[in-house]
């Protein structure tokens, strides 16, 4: 098959435009991804704002993960309106009787205060909201070392290496402070995360950045400076519950 006609593999379609090649989410996974969203909001008619964006953010969050370090933002975009539409839908549902500004003051602002976006979906009593696609940066994969074998013992620390710098999506903050640790916990000194269980998978995506905000957190650290310093730890390090910092 020719390239200037493309072809699917592994979710993303590969295809030269132009005389240069792009590598995109394909169609299928972008018709999946919307049938899943369209599909998870439809059960969650009667249900209120918290439990929309508790059960749709890791969908959100897992499928922008594994699509993040190809050609996505235009994707990104198109979906983040498409959930608009349809949290809109279900905002309208809850509320037939309300008028649509009631239902727009209700449901849509500017939760996240580190954007300008104002049609972001929460609920104003807890202050969550639900994230967009378009929060997850593009992050270009990183080229392999060429006829570099993940099998070649003698490439181990390469390989180590390429985990180690590969991004995480994680917020700004956690990610700062997983480098400057060098992956490991500020307590135990182990590593943090496990970098050779990546997930390969927009579900597996999802399942692992659940599970990650269950194990490591931003702690501040009071005891041997005058000034509080974050650090990142194992949760199951901490004596005491510190305030989230992978929200």
């Amino acid at each position: 098959m020719s390239l200037s006609e493309g072809y699917d593999f592994l979710g993303f379609n590969v295809r030269r435009y132009c005389g240069k090649l792009l590598i995109k989410p394909s169609k299928a996974a972008l018709r999946r991804i919307r049938r899943r969203l369209r599909d998870e909001l439809r059960s969650l008619r009667g249900s209120n704002a918290q439990a929309v964006i508790k059960r749709l953010n890791p969908v959100i969050r897992g499928w922008a993960a594994y699509y993040r370090t190809q050609v996505s933002a235009v994707a990104f975009g198109k979906l983040d309106h498409y959930l608009w539409r349809l949290t809109l839908k279900w905002a309208t549902f809850s509320h037939a009787t309300k008028p649509t500004d009631w239902i727009v003051l209700r449901y849509f602002g500017r939760f996240n205060k580190a954007r300008q976006d104002r049609w972001v979906f929460g609920d104003r009593t807890s202050g969550a909201f639900l994230h967009r696609f378009a929060w997850t940066n593009i992050v270009r994969h990183q080229i392999v070392k060429h006829r570099a074998s993940p099998d070649d013992p003698e490439l181990a620390d390469y390989w180590a290496w390429r985990r180690r710098k590969a991004p995480l999506p994680i917020n700004r903050t956690a990610l700062r402070l997983y480098r400057a640790q060098d992956g490991c916990c500020a307590i135990c000194k182990t590593t943090l995360l496990a970098a050779s269980d990546r997930p390969q998978t927009p579900r597996d995506w999802e399942h692992w950045l659940a599970t990650t905000r269950k194990t490591i957190d931003v702690v501040w650290n009071t005891a041997n400076s005058d000034a509080a310093e974050p650090r990142l730890t194992h949760l199951h390090c901490n004596t005491t519950r510190q305030p989230p910092g992978l929200a």
